[in-house]
């Protein structure tokens, strides 16, 4: 897991080191990490959180490895079956 704040000292240098992680393939997953829900890089509602809040992870595996549930809004079917099982 990575939070956006450790990706660098200023707003300029976490989103140039985000998009070369996101290029390389070194995260493919975003998460909120109060809430502990984890989504798609695209998601609308994940690129509205603050940054301080953001995490990302390389695979879906190790949201889930750490406890993160699948977001309703970008991931409706996994989140479906999350909820299913969490009864």
């Amino acid at each position: 897991m990575i939070r956006h704040t450790a990706l660098g000292p200023t707003r300029f240098a976490q989103l140039r080191n985000l998009a070369t992680l996101i290029n390389s393939k070194a995260i493919t997953i975003g998460g909120h990490r109060p809430g502990k829900i984890y989504g798609t890089l695209t998601c609308r509602t994940g690129k509205r959180m603050k940054p301080e809040n953001r995490v990302f992870f390389q695979e879906e595996t190790e949201a889930v490895a750490l406890g993160y549930r699948p977001c309703a809004v970008c991931l409706p079917d996994r989140y479906k079956v999350w909820k299913e099982a969490s009864k």
